[in-house]
C-alpha cells in the first residue's frame, strides 16, 4: 500500500489542527456563570437544663522522699476510691482516677528543694444527690472543682430540635427571598449544618469554706444552670 507524502512543514500543520480540534469539545464543556445564586444562613438555639454533675477531687503530699509521696499518694486514692464505689451506679455515679503525678520543686538557685505530689478522683453522674453525697464523704480529699454539663443523650436531643429549628428557618428565609426578587420559587444548591454548645460557666453554688464545713454525710450545695445548644444551617439557593 502506497501513503500520500506530505512535506514536512505540512504534516506539523496537520497535527496543530488535530490538537486544536481535540480541545474544542473540553472548551465546549465549561460551566456557565450562576445566576440568580443567593447565599443565606439561618439558626436555631435551644436551652436545656445541664443534667451532668462532675466533681473532682484532690489529695497533695509534699516531702523529701518522692517514693514515700508517691506511696502515700497511692494509699490515699485506693481508700476514696474504695468509699466512692461504695455508692457508685452506671449513669448516676460513675467513678474514675484522674491525673497521679510527683515532681520537684524547686528553690530559688535553682535548685530541687523537695518533692510534691497530686492525686485525683473524678465523680460524674446525672443524680446529683447521689454524686454531691459522694463528694462530702470521700476521706482524706478535697473538692478541687465542680462543673455541670451536658450528657450525650440530652445532648443529642437539644441538637435535633435546634436543627428542626433552624431547617424551617432556612426554608422560610429561601422562600420569602425568591418571593421578593419575583421568582416563583427556589431550589436547593447546596447546604451545611454545624451544631455547636457554647460555652456557659457552671454554676456551682459551692465555696471552699462550705465545702470544709460541710459533714460526711450531707451532699455538697450545688445547682445546675442551662446549657445553649445551637445550630447554624447555611447554604446556597438556586431562585427560579
Amino acid at each position: 500500500m502506497n501513503f500520500p507524502l506530505f512535506p514536512h512543514k505540512t504534516y506539523r500543520m496537520l497535527i496543530a489542527a488535530t490538537i486544536v480540534a481535540a480541545a474544542v469539545p473540553l472548551q465546549a464543556q465549561t460551566l456557565p456563570v450562576p445566576e440568580n445564586v443567593v447565599q443565606l444562613t439561618a439558626s436555631a438555639t435551644v436551652e436545656v437544663p445541664q443534667d451532668l454533675l462532675s466533681f473532682v477531687m484532690t489529695v497533695t503530699r509534699e516531702g523529701n522522699d518522692p517514693a514515700l509521696i508517691q506511696t502515700q499518694l497511692k494509699a490515699a486514692l485506693d481508700q476514696a476510691l474504695a468509699d466512692a464505689r461504695k455508692a457508685a451506679k452506671p449513669g448516676e455515679l460513675d467513678v474514675r482516677t484522674g491525673n497521679f503525678s510527683v515532681g520537684p520543686r524547686y528553690g530559688r538557685e535553682g535548685r530541687i528543694t523537695g518533692w510534691v505530689g497530686t492525686a485525683e478522683l473524678l465523680l460524674e453522674g446525672t443524680d446529683f444527690t447521689r454524686v454531691s453525697q459522694a463528694a462530702g464523704r470521700v476521706p482524706n480529699m478535697t473538692v478541687a472543682g465542680a462543673s455541670f454539663r451536658l450528657s450525650r443523650d440530652k445532648r443529642e436531643q437539644a441538637e435535633r430540635e435546634a436543627q428542626s429549628q433552624a431547617v424551617a428557618r432556612f426554608r422560610t428565609r429561601a422562600g420569602e427571598l425568591a418571593k421578593g426578587f419575583g421568582f416563583n420559587g427556589y431550589s436547593l444548591r447546596e447546604v451545611s449544618v454545624h451544631a455547636q454548645e457554647p460555652g456557659v460557666p457552671p454554676r456551682p453554688r459551692m465555696m471552699a469554706m462550705e465545702a470544709k464545713a460541710a459533714s460526711a454525710d450531707a451532699p455538697m450545695p450545688v445547682e445546675a444552670g442551662k446549657a445553649a445548644v445551637m445550630v447554624n444551617v447555611s447554604g446556597s439557593v438556586q431562585l427560579r
